[in-house]
């Protein structure tokens, strides 16, 4: 089998037994003189199928060399592999590599359907409207509750003492504490800041009357995001997801095109580049993925999917890139970490997406 093993070699990967199995019946080999006028398909059909023979016998395999690929040298060290192999008496077993598989099969537009619950199949956002009205001051002052005597601790804003001034500069109207800058507590959660801390923090963000406690992440209002202008569709398609077998897929797909960076952006005036438009992802068409694709719809308008920044996979700056809420790109594997199945995938997207300040109104009643 060792030479049928060399001509199979560019599209496979060779495994050995780490002891001497019993000889293990299988298909019958055609005579080596035979074996000179097949083609290289003929002679990998031929030791695929030996391979499966010892594979379902039981043999345990070990790894040797994934040999994917069209350089020359590949069938050259799988021949050498081979021999070496069979000269200590060990089986030769050929194992096909994991294959990619971003998109499912073709469909035809009668096959793609509405997500049960969801009427319309495509949002559109647009560019940022500016926020006019209350100062940063006045935002800031509606979540918190002023704090007359201040605990002796440092405000984890500007590690300065709450009873001292802030270490952020600027006149804040209404009178300290102890003869220092305002102190309040964040309603909800209880942290407490100095006044000029908050607004300047508030300052440098995206300016949209919410707030988020820096120490535990709550969110105070509602939380929007820089995502440029694109538009978001979704609908179901007849075919069902590596572990979930029972129900259809929910397909999304998001185009963003490239355009110019408003003030909101790292880079206000500078063009920004959109990557790899339009991404497919993926979400099983149940009770949970339908909720998940709810929430997505809701993050989407809040312009919390996607912003601009420096990409985390080729270095690129000043590109769209997602916004701390994964998706599943892959479609029918898992290689990337990006498919399934992965059993903890929903909830986990569930608790990014209430990180940014979505939930669901069951939870929303709940507190």
């Amino acid at each position: 089998s060792s030479s049928s093993s060399s001509s199979a070699s560019s599209s496979s990967s060779y495994s050995s037994s780490s002891r001497a199995p019993p000889p293990v019946p299988g298909p019958p080999l055609p005579p080596r003189s035979s074996l000179a006028g097949l083609s290289r398909p003929a002679l990998q059909r031929i030791a695929m199928a030996q391979s499966r023979a010892l594979i379902a016998s039981g043999v345990p395999t070990v790894p040797v060399k994934n040999l994917n690929g069209s350089s020359p040298v590949h069938p050259a060290l799988a021949g050498i592999t081979g021999i070496l192999m069979s000269a200590a008496g060990l089986p030769v077993c050929l194992t096909r590599p994991p294959r990619l598989v971003l998109h499912p099969p073709p469909v035809s537009k009668s096959e793609v359907k509405p997500v049960p619950g969801l009427g319309h199949c495509c949002r559109k956002t647009s560019k940022r409207q500016a926020r006019r009205g209350k100062t940063p001051e006045e935002v800031v002052k509606k979540y918190l509750q002023k704090v007359r005597n201040p605990p002796e601790e440092d405000c984890t804003i500007c590690m300065e003492s709450l009873v001292g001034p802030s270490g952020y500069k600027g006149p804040v109207a209404g009178g300290g504490s102890r003869g220092g800058e305002p102190v309040g507590r964040l309603m909800r959660c209880g942290h407490l800041y100095h006044l000029q801390c908050l607004v300047a923090m508030y300052n440098n963000g995206n300016k949209d009357g919410s707030l988020q406690c820096p120490t535990c992440k709550t969110i105070y209002g509602v939380k929007t995001g820089t995502q440029p202008p694109g538009k978001m569709e979704y609908h179901t398609i007849p075919h069902s997801l590596p572990g979930h077998p029972d129900c259809r897929a929910i397909r999304i797909i998001y185009t963003i095109p490239p355009g110019i960076q408003g003030p909101e952006h790292p880079n206000p005036g500078k063009p920004y580049t959109a990557r790899g438009f339009p991404r497919h992802c993926y979400l099983p068409d149940n009770e949970k993925g339908r909720k998940v694709l709810r929430l997505l719809l809701v993050a989407w308008e809040r312009r919390l999917v996607f912003s601009v920044g420096t990409s985390s996979t080729t270095g690129e700056s000043d590109t769209v890139v997602w916004n701390e809420v994964h998706h599943k790109t892959e479609f029918g594997s898992n290689l990337t970490g990006h498919g399934y199945p992965d059993p903890g995938h929903l909830d986990n997207v569930l608790q990014e997406l209430r990180q940014q300040g979505i939930w669901a109104e069951e939870e929303e009643e709940e507190e």
